[in-house]
């Protein structure tokens, strides 16, 4: 090994989760490397080396012997370590296994899912990482959601992993050709700290929505209001605006959201299905995501006219919509979402579906206060959609719940309540393979049988990736 005080030769190990491999300094030192492959010689920056540190962390400056999987080229340059490193800078964040093709990608978040369920879970998971249908060679253009962040001059731009340092963007390859036609990042925003930019899947018009400074001057804003509204207006692109002193969004052109649609192939009715989601709303990122999660989703319930269904963490009523057509009048859908903005795009999306109750809440709460176990209620007790106001309506007790939560896992309460529910079928839709394995360890000790996790690579280039487990009850 070479060394030098910033600069490190390492053989590279197993992936870890988070995006990296480890690597161990010749006294035994634990590295976690960004950017490489295991087996990998490579030179590494260090970016973290505190010396009372348990490990320390390191960036890819040179790759002194590659292995099989790695590209000649990576699809974003800007993202590239290699090529960061050559000018001196550090890589921008969002495309951190862009060094590696698609199927050493997806075999890479294999092992971590394998891993992570094995030694959360104890779960002995054989499955791969499915491509979604569609998707490019390289893995790009499939984001309809981007974040920017801006300079106190009004420069956008994105950070380097664990960095505050904002650095310029120049294109968005990750992005759809909706987003990149419009190059936000082109743009300057004087008194805005970030920029939002969605455009929807099924061709909607896009929507930038504009956060502003807290010490942003009015006469700043009026410019900026001014100038951005031009510029959509050519385009028909929608922008919107908010102050953190203001309590509703400013509608400065065109619509103060966008239109989601999705058409589920084989359903009995043709219509397809429609969300409203506001400019700071979630919804899924990958122009291929809602179908693809909808399907598992709906195979792994096994729902059933009049069926009862808990939905929870349910964002802007996905799922919600999807399981309502499935149970159809009969049944009844429970759904709990904790953002005010997207429990307010669920209530408006919900609306026209007496059997279904949108509820806003901390979804423990919720379960608490309404009760443990629910009651078999069909009809007018489940056909209400609320937004928070005056008392919450006790849930029916489901046959199915789905959980769809934060990166951080279903809280370990929600987790009871599901249980003492007693559902005949669970089913979880994770973005962290540590949260997965957790919460489904947490579960088998509670009784439930894994049936089956799928695992789908929605995020192509970022170590990142979405599953969908089944569950039964073992009695």
């Amino acid at each position: 090994m070479t060394e030098s005080p910033d600069h490190l030769e390492l053989r590279l190990g197993a992936v870890a989760h988070g995006g990296h491999v480890v690597a161990r300094t010749d006294e035994g030192r634990v590295v976690f490397v960004r950017h490489g492959l295991p087996g990998e010689l490579v030179r590494v920056r260090l970016t973290d080396r505190d010396p009372a540190a348990s490990f320390w962390r390191a960036d890819v400056t040179d790759v002194l012997e590659p292995v099989p999987g790695r590209r000649e080229v990576h699809p974003w340059e800007q993202a590239d370590a290699l090529v960061a490193a050559r000018a001196d800078r550090s890589p921008l964040g969002g495309a951190e296994f862009g060094h590696a093709d698609l199927t050493t990608q997806r075999e890479l978040k294999r092992h971590v899912i394998a891993e992570q369920l094995g030694h959360l879970a104890g779960h002995d998971w054989d499955g791969e990482v499915q491509p979604v249908a569609g998707e490019s060679p390289d893995g790009t253009g499939w984001r309809t959601r981007l974040h920017l962040d801006v300079a106190p001059d009004g420069t956008p731009g994105m950070y380097p992993h664990r960095s505050t340092e904002l650095g310029p963007v120049t294109d968005m390859p990750l992005a759809t050709d909706a987003i990149r036609a419009l190059a936000p990042w082109s743009l300057e925003y004087p008194g805005a700290d970030r920029v939002d930019v969605a455009a929807p899947a099924g061709g909607a018009a896009p929507l930038l929505h504009v956060g502003l400074r807290p010490d942003a001057a009015p006469e700043q804003v009026t410019a900026l209001r001014d100038r951005l509204s031009a510029w959509a207006g050519d385009r028909g692109v929608s922008v919107t605006a908010r102050s953190p002193h203001e309590r509703d969004t400013q509608l400065w052109e065109g619509t103060d959201h966008v239109q989601e649609t999705l058409e589920l192939p084989g359903a009995t009715d043709p219509e397809p299905l429609r969300w409203r989601v506001s400019p700071t709303g979630f919804w899924q990122i990958h122009r291929g995501a809602p179908g693809t999660l909808a399907r598992a989703v709906l195979d792994g319930a096994g729902l059933r006219p009049g069926d009862s269904v808990w939905d929870l963490y349910s964002g802007a009523g996905l799922f919600t919509a999807v399981a309502a057509r499935a149970v159809g009048p009969t049944g009844c859908v429970f759904a709990v979402e904790g953002s005010p903005v997207t429990s307010a795009d669920a209530a408006h999306n919900l609306a026209r579906a007496p059997h279904v109750t949108s509820v806003r809440g901390d979804v423990a709460r919720v379960l608490v206060t309404c009760g443990r176990g629910g009651h078999r209620g069909r009809g007018a007790a489940a056909a209400s959609s609320r937004r928070g106001r005056g008392s919450t309506p006790r849930p029916p007790r489901p046959d199915v719940v789905v959980l769809d939560p934060p990166r951080a896992g279903a809280a370990k309460e929600v987790l009871a309540a599901v249980d003492r529910a007693a559902p005949r079928t669970i089913v979880y839709v994770a973005c962290d393979p540590a949260a997965l394995g957790r919460d489904l360890g947490r579960l088998r000790r509670r009784g439930w049988r894994i049936e089956g996790v799928e695992a789908f690579d929605l995020y192509p280039n970022t170590h990142h990736v979405e599953a969908v487990a089944v569950l039964n009850c073992e009695g």
